[in-house]
C-alpha cells in the first residue's frame, strides 16, 4: 500500500471510530431525555408499588446521575460513564422488560433473523438492477428502456410499506404464503428440511418486498452510470475501431460504470439493516427491526443503545469499506 493510501486508510479509521463514539454518547442521552420511569415502563406494570420501583431503580442503576455526580462524588460514579465503562467490556447491558435477559443474547438472536431477510433481498436486487440496468442502456431509447425505467422508478418512489402491504394482501389471497412470523405456529417437523422450508415460505413475501424497492435504485443508477460512460471520448474511441457495442460495454464501460454501483451497494448493506425495521413490523418478522420497536414501546433504554450501536456501527463500516474501495478502483481518492 503506497504512503498516501495509508494516511488515506488511517484517516477514514479515525474519523469512524470517533463516529461511533459521538452516536453513542447520542444515543445514550436520547432516550433519557424521554418522559415516563423506565423502572415502571420497562416492566409494563403502572401499578408497581413504592417500594418496587425504588428497588428496580437501585437494581439497574437508574438512580445514578445521567452524567455528572455534583454533589462532589467520583466523577465514574454516573449512569454515562458505567455504560461506557461496560461497553468497554463487552457488556451491552441487561433488558429491562425482555425478562432480564443480556442485551447481547437478544441482539443477536434478532440480527440472525434480520440477516436471513437482508442478504437474499440484497443478492436479487443487485443481480437483478444490475443485470437490468444493464440492458436497458444497451437498449436505449426502445420501448424496453422505457419500460425498465417506469418499473424502477415505480418501485423506488413506492414507500416500503405500502408495497408490503400489497404483497401481503396478494400473497395470503392468491398465493396462499404465510404472512406473519417466521415459522408456523404449533408446526411439528419430521426433518430438518421440513423446517428449513417452512421458514422460506415464510421469508418469501418480505424478501420480495425488500428486493423489489432495493431493485429499482440499483436499476437506475446502473442505467444512468452505462449511459454516461457511453459517452466518454474513451468509447467514441472504440466505436471507431469498429467493435460492437456489446463488446465497448463489456470491455470498456463496465468496469468504470460500476463505480457508482459500489458505493451504493456498500451503503445500501449498512442502511438496509435499519431499512428493514418497515418490513419486519409489517410481516411481525423476528428481526432487529421489531425487537427495536418493542424497546420503543417498553422504553427499554439498554436494548434501545445496543440495537441503535449495532446500527450505527453497520452504517459507519460500510461507509469505511465503500471509501476504502473506491480508493483502490479509482486512486485518485486517496490522492486528492
Amino acid at each position: 500500500m503506497r504512503t498516501g493510501r495509508r494516511r488515506f486508510v488511517t484517516r477514514k479509521v479515525v474519523f469512524a471510530a470517533v463516529t461511533v463514539f459521538v452516536v453513542v454518547t447520542f444515543n445514550f442521552f436520547l432516550f433519557r431525555v424521554l418522559p415516563g420511569d423506565p423502572a415502571v415502563g420497562g416492566l409494563r406494570d403502572p401499578r408497581l408499588s413504592p417500594e418496587r420501583v425504588a428497588a428496580l431503580q437501585e437494581r439497574f442503576g437508574l438512580n445514578d446521575p445521567v452524567f455528572v455526580n455534583l454533589e462532589g462524588g467520583n466523577l465514574l460514579e454516573s449512569q454515562y460513564f458505567a455504560y461506557l465503562g461496560a461497553l468497554a467490556h463487552g457488556d451491552l447491558g441487561t433488558s429491562y422488560a425482555f425478562r432480564d435477559q443480556p442485551v447481547s443474547n437478544l441482539l443477536g438472536t434478532a440480527l440472525v433473523n434480520t440477516v436471513w431477510l437482508v442478504l437474499p433481498a440484497q443478492v436479487i436486487s443487485i443481480v437483478a438492477g444490475v443485470g437490468l440496468g444493464l440492458f436497458a442502456a444497451y437498449r436505449r431509447g426502445t420501448k424496453v428502456d422505457v419500460g425498465a425505467l417506469s418499473f424502477s422508478l415505480i418501485m423506488w418512489s413506492l414507500p416500503t410499506f405500502f408495497l408490503g402491504i400489497v404483497l401481503l394482501f396478494i400473497g395470503a389471497n392468491w398465493v396462499g404464503l404465510p404472512t406473519a412470523g417466521r415459522v408456523t405456529i404449533g408446526a411439528l417437523y419430521d426433518t430438518t428440511w421440513d423446517q428449513l422450508v417452512d421458514i422460506a415460505r415464510h421469508l418469501l413475501l418480505p424478501t420480495a418486498t425488500l428486493a423489489l424497492v432495493l431493485l429499482g435504485e440499483y436499476m437506475l443508477i446502473m442505467r444512468s452510470s452505462v449511459v454516461d460512460v457511453l459517452s466518454e471520448d474513451y468509447i467514441l474511441t472504440a466505436k471507431a475501431e469498429g467493435l460492437s457495442t456489446s463488446r465497448i460495454i463489456s470491455r470498456h464501460a463496465l468496469r468504470n460504470a460500476l463505480l457508482p454501483i459500489v458505493t451504493l451497494i456498500a451503503l445500501n448493506l449498512g442502511f438496509t439493516v435499519s431499512g428493514a425495521i418497515q418490513v419486519e413490523t409489517v410481516f411481525s418478522w423476528p428481526g432487529l427491526g421489531q425487537l427495536t420497536v418493542s424497546a420503543v414501546n417498553q422504553r427499554d433504554f439498554p436494548v434501545l443503545q445496543g440495537a441503535f450501536l449495532l446500527l450505527a456501527i453497520s452504517v459507519v463500516l460500510a461507509n469505511l469499506v465503500v471509501e476504502i474501495i473506491y480508493s483502490w478502483l479509482d486512486p485518485r481518492v486517496s490522492e486528492a
